[in-house]
């Protein structure tokens, strides 16, 4: 069998088991299992908030549960281990079989949800919310929320601390879906953060293996330059020779760098202009042309009439 179709089977009887657990010891209050195949078989860790009622009177309730598993779901050797919930109202399953069985005998749909979500929060959850889905009230089914706290909805924090619980609530109209997410206390969740008040930074900062930052400023470098390559400490001016070298060369650019441009100068500068002269000259040049243009469109004119009066 190929590792897709393995990791596929595997998980469907992992869910299988898981439903079955929870139809056998729903009264016991039944609240998840792990399941782990080791070399001398299948070792299953079950989470009950009565573990006393999952064994049974000298353990005949668990040998049944354990030859039910062999023989239904072929599991070589199951080794069962019952744990106890020490806080069942932080446990999502055994919450949301509470509230289905809460809705089952009658109880309003709101007020189990926010009696529910209150004990949670009281058992110390950072967060929880509860979705209602399904014919609550009436012939139409909707979604209900209860929200408390601080929660996540997505994201590696969402799969890893948050506890997800699903139960069903059969009513007389349809079933009701009841899905049940907690953030347990003390969860370390990654956007948190604290602020210490009058705190010393240096207990807070991680010591350095070797020499800290002030002994290798004061330190010699490893490498001694020769004594016709030592370079000028920072700050302190060049030598008189250097400084001569260096004037030269900015000269010697700047000079590369002009470029000379021929520009003609006229040899002769011109006579001073009078400006009221040079207005008057332009006035009545502009009065002659327009003088001349005005007789040319009267004779014009004159002549489309005549042309008009000899046709009629």
């Amino acid at each position: 069998m190929a590792d897709e179709h393995q990791f596929i089977e595997d998980g469907l009887q992992r869910t299988q088991i898981d439903e079955f657990f929870a139809d056998e010891l729903g009264r016991a209050g039944y609240g998840g299992m792990d399941v782990a195949k080791t070399p001398m078989g299948t070792q299953i860790v079950l989470k009950a908030e009565k573990p006393g009622m999952v064994i049974g009177k000298g353990g005949k309730n668990i040998r049944k549960v354990t030859t039910e598993l062999e023989d239904r779901f072929d599991l070589e050797d199951p080794q069962i281990d019952v744990q106890e919930v020490e806080e069942p109202d932080l446990n999502a399953r055994i919450v949301a079989d509470r509230l289905a069985n809460a809705l089952e005998r009658g109880w309003y749909f709101r007020k189990a949800g926010h009696t529910t979500i209150d004990r949670i929060m009281e058992a110390g959850a950072l967060g929880a919310e509860i979705v209602l889905s399904g014919k609550v009230t009436g012939a139409r089914s909707r979604v209900e929320k209860f929200n408390r706290g601080y929660i996540k909805h997505n994201g590696e924090p969402a799969e890893e601390i948050v506890d997800h619980g699903q139960g069903v609530a059969v009513m007389k109209l349809g079933t009701i879906g009841v899905d049940v997410k907690i953030i347990p206390p003390n969860a370390q969740l990654p956007d948190d953060f604290r602020i210490y008040e009058d705190a010393d930074v240096e207990d807070y900062v991680e010591d350095v293996e070797g020499e800290s930052v002030e002994e290798l400023l004061e330190g010699e470098p490893e490498g001694e330059p020769e004594a016709g390559d030592e370079e000028p400490a920072m700050g302190a001016p060049p030598e008189a020779d250097e400084a001569e070298t260096a004037e030269e060369e900015v000269v010697e650019d700047v000079e590369e760098e002009v470029v000379e441009e021929d520009v003609e100068v006229p040899d002769e500068e011109p006579d001073d202009v009078d400006i009221d002269e040079l207005d008057d000259a332009i006035e009545s040049e502009v009065d002659e042309e327009t003088e001349a243009e005005a007789e040319e469109l009267m004779d014009e004119m004159e002549d489309a009439d005549s042309e008009e009066g000899e046709d009629e």
